[in-house]
């Protein structure tokens, strides 16, 4: 547990000199002789302890006055995995600003959504962060801005506005104040190499935390992939994206150090939202070696953990979408779950234009699908009475599956609803709602895969025998389901 590590001297300063990439993003380093700050990792002589100053966020550095290392580049780490294994306030909020809300919508809207009021939101994200949600956007907004100055050639006036600022001369005074160069020497700086990049097509790095284990992450995208939606093309993952503004064409792929991503937009104010989206997918905001080397202490998981570490939990970028489907697969073979979603995307899915072919819709949305006719859906009567249920329920808004749900609401909501049941509403908290520490212990393949390991198999022994690897329950269901010689478990070829 390493919440609040920046007020831990000693050990930010060893982990400083050791340049252990493993902190980065858990906490900042402010040099007071240079005035700038960096990422735990960076390659620059250590400087000495009493001119360090740690700080738990990029924005809380901006705050105290500090400008972006131009050699480690701290805006470019991995997020803290604080905002993704906690279900309080401050994760929350967290969530909700990665996700654009605060541009969008401002503080007030913010504070809407989380049903709290706009100061309880600034004291606890202060207090916890050193910044408040307008000073957080603010860091975002200048991270997107870099991110387009460097991998576009789109003249700076449309990058302020896609990167979410009200005017060009924030963006330039924001640009200046945190890079220590104006967006044109930044775009000097920029290296040349790589394909030209054209207005609404970006491709960029995404980093991530080793080791990352890109076989069931990719292979269960790949096996569950709803044709039309999403595909498995030339080593990449593809789908489209329903966005604030339009929508969008993802490629992620996995490679060594970083995923792959080639973005198409319709409007480039999606940018950051589409980034922060593919990151929750792909889980990779997550730190692996706190995860595996607690699930490594059960000496019946370490094998698996050993033998490939750095498993993620594959997500998704739509929790609506995520809970429809996930009604759609129950009780059938993921060929049949695959049918039954892409016969809804072919009726009622907006379509779209995909470049290099192979997509051509969005998912449908809940508000196109509250009107369906029950007699037109191909299964049970029961789950169709489910299904129509749970779509009203997200059109209507009384039932909200989004980043910055309240867990624990989310899941006993779910469960209020007829022919959702523990499966049902696990398995959408563990892969829609993104709780780590979700368990699928009625789950076939846990079952089985806990016989094998000779563990218990019925689901309330198999629970309190998992007690232990709390809070990372939903990644000990990846090292079970990965016993299996299932499709999901295998980077497609």
């Amino acid at each position: 547990m390493r919440k609040g590590m920046h007020t831990d001297t000693e050990r930010c300063v060893r982990a400083v000199r050791s340049k252990d990439a493993r902190f980065d993003g858990w906490f900042f380093t402010a040099v007071l002789t240079t005035g700038i700050y960096c990422r735990p990792s960076c390659p620059v002589v250590p400087p000495k302890p009493e001119n360090m100053v740690f700080h738990p966020s990029a924005a809380a550095c901006q705050q105290a006055g500090f400008r972006a290392c131009k050699r480690c580049r701290p805006d470019t780490t991995p997020g803290s995995p604080e905002w993704n294994r906690r279900a309080d306030l401050v994760a929350r909020a967290m969530r909700l600003i990665a996700d654009g809300v605060v541009d969008r919508e401002g503080v007030p809207g913010l504070a809407a959504r989380l049903g709290y009021s706009t100061r309880q939101i600034e004291r606890q994200l202060l207090a916890e962060l050193g910044a408040g949600p307008l000073a957080l956007a603010r860091a975002q907004r200048a991270r997107t801005a870099r991110l387009l100055i460097e991998t576009t050639t789109l003249p700076m006036a449309r990058i302020a506005f896609a990167a979410g600022f009200s005017s060009i001369r924030a963006f330039n005074d924001t640009v200046r104040e945190v890079f220590a160069l104006t967006p044109s020497e930044l775009r000097a700086r920029a290296p040349r190499t790589g394909p030209g990049a054209t207005p609404g097509a970006l491709t960029l790095r995404l980093p991530f935390r080793a080791p990352l284990n890109p076989d069931n992450l990719f292979g269960h995208l790949a096996a569950t992939a709803v044709p039309g939606v999403e595909e498995w093309r030339d080593g990449a993952y593809r789908r489209t994206l329903r966005l604030p503004y339009g929508h969008g064409i993802v490629a992620l792929a996995p490679r060594p150090d970083h995923i792959a991503c080639r973005l198409t937009l319709g409007d480039l104010r999606d940018l950051t939202v589409a980034i922060s989206r593919c990151r929750r997918l792909l889980d990779l905001d997550a730190d692996p070696v706190a995860i595996d080397d607690q699930l490594r202490a059960d000496p019946l998981l370490a094998p698996l953990v050993d033998k490939a570490p750095g498993r993620r939990v594959p997500r998704t970028v739509d929790e609506a979408e995520f809970a429809i489907r996930a009604v759609l697969g129950q009780q059938v073979s993921t060929a049949a779950a695959r049918t039954h979603a892409a016969r809804l995307v072919t009726a009622h899915g907006e379509p779209v234009d995909d470049p290099e072919g192979g997509l051509t819709h969005l998912f449908p949305a809940p508000e196109a699908l509250a009107g369906i006719d029950p007699g037109s859906l191909a299964m049970p009567r029961a789950r169709r009475a489910t299904l129509t249920t749970l779509v009203r329920r997200l059109a209507d808004g009384s039932l909200h599956l989004g980043v910055g749900s309240d867990w624990p609401r989310a899941r006993a909501e779910l469960l209020a609803l007829p022919g959702v049941g523990p499966w049902t509403a696990d398995v959408v908290a563990l892969r829609a709602l993104g709780d780590p520490d979700a368990f699928l212990p009625t789950d076939l393949g846990v079952r089985r895969a806990a016989r094998r390991l000779g563990l218990p198999s019925t689901p309330a022994a198999l629970t309190a025998r998992a007690a232990p690897w709390r809070p990372w329950r939903a990644y000990a269901v990846q090292y079970l389901w990965a016993t299996d010689s299932h499709p999901i478990n295998f980077l497609p070829a």
